[in-house]
C-alpha cells in the first residue's frame, strides 16, 4: 500500500479489477465455440488447440450427435465444430437438424474426404469444411470466417466439389444396394440383405453403374468409395 497526501492507495486493486474488466471484455469478444467429436483424444487435442488462441472460447464437448444437439440448445454457441463419424447419429443429420432447428454455424471437421461427403455436408448445412489434417490456424480461421456468417473451403475441397460428377444422385434403395455392392456381395446376397427379388437387385445394380458411369462392379466399388458415396467403416 502507497500513501500520497496522506492518503492511502491501494495500486494492487486497481490493476486486478482492471485485469478482471480486460478478462471479461475477451471472453465478450469471444467466438463460443461446440465441439461435436466421439474420440475422446481427438476432442482433448482439438480443445487444447483452440484454447489457446484469445478469441476462441470452448463452451461446451458432446461425444455424439443427440448430445450435441442438447448441448446446443443449452449452450447456444456461436460455432460448431463438428465431425461426421458419430455414434448413432449421423453427422450430417445432426447438421440437418441443428440448422432447421436452430440456424446454427457449422464447420465439419472430418477424415471424410469424398466429394460426396463434401456436397452433403454443405447441402444439409455446414458453412466449412475442414479435413483433420488441417493446421490449427486453419480451423481458426474457419471458425473466425463461419462466425462472420462466410463460408469457409479450402481449395482441395472445393476441387473435389468441382470434381463431382453431376447427375449422380442415387435413390435410397440404390444406395443401398451400392453399399453391399462395395461389400463384394452378389445379386443373390443383395437379395436377401435387402430382401428383395433377385431381377430387381440386378435393375438396381445397372442404374447405380450407368449414373456412375462404371464399367462394372469394381469401377463402381472405387468411385463409390472415392467419391463417399458409400464407407467401409461404420458412420
Amino acid at each position: 500500500m502507497t500513501m500520497w497526501n496522506g492518503r492511502s492507495h491501494s495500486g494492487g486493486n486497481d490493476l486486478d479489477h482492471a485485469t478482471t474488466a480486460q478478462k471479461a471484455n475477451t471472453a465478450k469478444n469471444s467466438i463460443r465455440v461446440l465441439l461435436v467429436e466421439d474420440h475422446f483424444l481427438a476432442r482433448m487435442a482439438l480443445h487444447s488447440v483452440l484454447s489457446k488462441h484469445s478469441s476462441i472460447q470452448i463452451v461446451g464437448e458432446a461425444p455424439d450427435g443427440e448430445t450435441g444437439i442438447e448441448q446446443y440448445a443449452l449452450l447456444r454457441p456461436d460455432v460448431v465444430v463438428l465431425d461426421l463419424r458419430l455414434p448413432q447419429m449421423s453427422g450430417f443429420e445432426v447438421i440437418s437438424r441443428l440448422r432447421e432447428q436452430y440456424r446454427a454455424r457449422i464447420v465439419v471437421l472430418s477424415n471424410y474426404q469424398g466429394s460426396e461427403d463434401i456436397y452433403r455436408a454443405m447441402q444439409a448445412g455446414a458453412m466449412g469444411y475442414l479435413a483433420k489434417d488441417a493446421s490449427g490456424e486453419q480451423v481458426i480461421q474457419a471458425l473466425q470466417s463461419v462466425h462472420r456468417g462466410t463460408r469457409y473451403l479450402p481449395q482441395v475441397a472445393l476441387h473435389r466439389l468441382a470434381e463431382r460428377m453431376p447427375g449422380v444422385s442415387l435413390t435410397p434403395r440404390e444406395s443401398q444396394v451400392l453399399q453391399c455392392v462395395t461389400r463384394g456381395f452378389s445379386n443373390r446376397e443383395i437379395a436377401e440383405e435387402l430382401g428383395i427379388a433377385e431381377k430387381t437387385v440386378r435393375i438396381h445394380v445397372s442404374a447405380v453403374l450407368d449414373k456412375l458411369g462404371a464399367r462394372d462392379r469394381t469401377q463402381a466399388t472405387i468411385y463409390a468409395l472415392q467419391r463417399g458415396l458409400v464407407h467401409l467403416d461404420p458412420a
